[in-house]
């Protein structure tokens, strides 16, 4: 009786590992099917992002050829220029009365500032601008003067009523 308890167990034993063994690799398969398919995912959802970030930069000098050219036919170095020209757009917020370049003069107690600023092309720029509660955007001309000063023009400015800036 004790062989056949053992032998049982010895039976008993080996079904269980044959199944545990078929489990384990039938989840290794379907684990790592399951993992390609993420990564495919993932993939394609790199490449609509890389995109759609393509199509959003399209306008912009950072990746403008024909502007980053015209800038070195002038012998200036276009990326250390961006941050300047924001710089100074930026600084005409320390007016008392507002950044001159929005085209719109102080609505009541709050002035109206420059918030965000992207550079377009060697020409122009486009800039957000609020007071606190009303909020625009503005389309500047922008010049590079040979004494390395930077000249500002209002070209068009936008202000959309009753919308708070977030």
């Amino acid at each position: 009786m004790k062989k056949s308890i053992l032998l049982y167990l010895f039976i008993l034993a080996l079904l269980f590992n044959v199944f545990t063994y078929a489990y384990y690799s039938k989840k290794s398969d379907f684990d790592q099917k399951e993992s390609e398919k993420g990564f495919k995912h993932l993939k394609d959802s790199l490449t609509l992002v890389t995109s759609k970030l393509d199509d959003a930069n399209y306008f912009s000098l950072e990746t403008n050829q024909n502007a980053q050219e015209y800038f070195e036919n002038e012998n200036i170095a276009y990326d250390k220029l961006m941050p300047q020209v924001k710089e100074a757009l930026i600084a005409f917020n320390d007016d008392p009365k507002g950044n001159k370049y929005v085209g719109f003069e102080k609505m009541g107690e709050q002035k109206f500032v420059i918030n965000k600023v992207k550079i377009l092309n060697h020409r122009w720029i486009i800039a957000d601008f609020s007071n606190g509660k009303l909020w625009g955007e503005v389309i500047l001309k922008y010049f590079v003067n040979t004494n390395g000063t930077i000249d500002f023009e209002t070209a068009e400015t936008l202000i959309y009523n009753n919308k708070v800036a977030e």
